[in-house]
């Protein structure tokens, strides 16, 4: 589940699984691995807006959700 600042809530199928691959690679938590799980999101039918604002959203969320998954693996 994704919090967004404004509160709203979404549910993310696979997230967890995505963010467990991407740090099994070693992916750095950056700009192009955020559209990297936006991109493994979509392919597994979650509806991603197209806006570029929404798009942007969803990237700083991403980021903060895989750092946090990486401290968590890391510790």
């Amino acid at each position: 589940m994704l919090k967004f600042i404004d509160g709203t809530q979404i549910a993310v199928n696979g997230l967890v699984e995505i963010l467990a691959e991407l740090h099994f690679e070693g992916r750095q938590a950056n700009k192009e691995t955020a559209e990297e799980i936006i991109e493994r999101l979509e392919a597994q039918k979650n509806y991603i807006p197209s806006s570029d604002l929404t798009r942007r959203e969803y990237r700083h969320l991403l980021l903060k959700e895989y750092r946090e998954y990486v401290a968590s693996r890391d510790r």
